[in-house]
């Protein structure tokens, strides 16, 4: 298994922030490193996109060293550790999985991915795209918004229907609007 290897990682990663590490790495914070998280993320996709699953492996390293640069930084601040960020997947992919960890009878993908949405909600998230990142390229976000709408359905296959709830949620805000009340 991976065990020692990642924790060699950890190590490595906590060695170059120390006071004798890496001056470059000492220098870093959340902030400086977003860039480089997003460019590795990045350079996952090309590779997936070309197939090329011998630098896959590599880029996957890149990215895995991402997460665990800002779990380091994490624990430094004492908001969390690796160890935390490992248990909170774990208990996320057991509790969402309660056709595999449980009783639940979950038959196709389509199911499994409504079901995934329902947990998210019961979980506290009070919109079907409250966490769609808003950094998102503008039209991969349209995108993310259009497909979390359409699993509520939100979603038409003809414009006139588009129109008419378009003119419905109008006149409920108008509605609302003319009684005062914002919360209608």
């Amino acid at each position: 298994m991976a065990g020692k290897a990642f924790d060699r990682l950890v190590s490595i990663m906590n060695r170059l922030r120390q006071p004798d590490g890496c001056p470059w790495d000492q220098e870093q914070t959340h902030r400086s490193l977003r860039r480089y998280l997003l460019e590795e993320t990045y350079e996952v996709l090309e590779t997936l996109d070309n197939e090329d699953f011998s630098e896959l492996k590599e880029e996957l390293g890149d990215l895995l060293l991402q997460v665990v640069f800002h779990a380091q930084l994490a624990k430094e601040e004492g908001v969390f550790t690796i160890e935390d960020v490992i248990e909170g997947i774990n208990a996320k992919l057991i509790r969402r999985h309660p056709n595999v960890f449980g009783d639940a009878v979950i038959d196709t993908a389509e199911e499994q991915t409504r079901n995934w949405e329902l947990l998210k909600k019961e979980e506290g998230r009070s919109s079907a795209i409250q966490g769609v990142p808003k950094e998102l390229p503008a039209l991969l976000l349209a995108w993310r918004i259009q497909q979390k709408a359409a699993q509520v359905g939100f979603d038409w296959d003809d414009i006139a229907d588009v129109w008419a709830k378009v003119e419905e949620e109008l006149n409920e805000l108008k509605e609302a609007a003319q009684s005062g009340n914002p919360d209608e």
